[in-house]
């Protein structure tokens, strides 16, 4: 079982500050885990990632000098206590910083997807990351790749005998595979777009090798832990309700607002994804 879940074919080299909730959890100065930073003190992660030392923010190129990048040590790891090693149902973690950031172009908090959001199959979806790009080629700067939702249902037929895709999961990825995350990108976000904001709807968690067919990466339901998270970073995060169209393979997105990301006007969209969105 692949664990340690990069992008790994046909991706596309982010720009700095174009991803700028992502964050980089390292050991002993090396790229461990992939984040997401929900708070000015806050990340959210998979629960296999803890163990770190350190958050990078705001970084591009992590071989390099950034002079928009902040570190943090980490002064508090709360992992789901229902998290199963075994089967990574409830692979969800918060890591606290050890101060809080201020917000800039090139560190921003991502919306979370509420309680009762739906993904349906098709719904086009982004996943980051720093890991390595297959065949382990090791990279350094921000990838993202565009991959759509796969349904439980579907995912759960791909992975029988490897793996049970429970209700606390979802899944991505192209049934022909060719795009996937793979080792290095694990606890970061699966987001999806919309007209005013990014909502983060999966926790990269695992997956059976990378980019392999009818082999979907498998990441856990951001919106079935919103109780959680609450309870335990004790702040508010940024939700957001996401309803996509059923099916959705045209791009069209319904969404009902619970609350407005702050300063939304940092949160842009990369200039690629406004253009009219590809078919699978």
């Amino acid at each position: 079982m692949t664990v340690l879940n990069s992008i790994v074919l046909q991706i596309f080299d982010a720009s700095p500050g174009r991803w700028p909730w992502q964050v980089s959890i390292q050991t002993n100065n090396s790229h461990f885990c992939g984040g997401s930073l929900i708070t000015d003190q806050w990340v959210l992660t998979a629960a296999h990632c803890i163990g770190s030392s350190q958050v990078h923010l705001g970084a591009y190129n992590l071989s390099q000098s950034n002079p928009n990048e902040e570190i943090r040590g980490i002064a508090l790891s709360v992992v789901h206590l229902d998290y199963d090693r075994y089967t990574y149902n409830n692979d969800i973690a918060l890591l606290k910083l050890s101060a809080r950031v201020n917000f800039t172009d090139y560190i921003q908090p991502v919306c979370l997807a509420s309680h009762n959001s739906t993904f349906h199959e098709g719904t086009h979806s982004w996943v980051t990351g720093f890991g390595d790009l297959g065949k382990l080629q090791i990279i350094h700067s921000t990838q993202t790749v565009e991959i759509p939702i796969i349904g439980n249902n579907k995912c759960s037929c791909y992975n029988q005998g490897f793996a049970t895709i429970t209700e606390n999961m979802m899944c991505a990825g192209l049934d022909q595979g060719g795009k996937d995350s793979c080792q290095g990108d694990s606890g970061g976000p699966l987001v999806t777009y919309n007209s005013l904001v990014w909502v983060q709807g999966g926790v990269v968690s695992f997956g059976y090798g990378c980019a392999i067919p009818m082999k979907p990466g498998v990441y856990s339901r951001v919106s079935n832990y919103q109780e959680w998270i609450i309870i335990n970073n004790g702040e508010r995060s940024t939700l957001f309700h996401y309803l996509s169209q059923s099916p959705d393979r045209t791009g069209q997105i319904l969404v009902r607002q619970t609350k407005l990301c702050p300063n939304i006007n940092y949160v842009k969209a990369p200039e690629w994804v406004l253009s009219k969105i590809h078919k699978y």
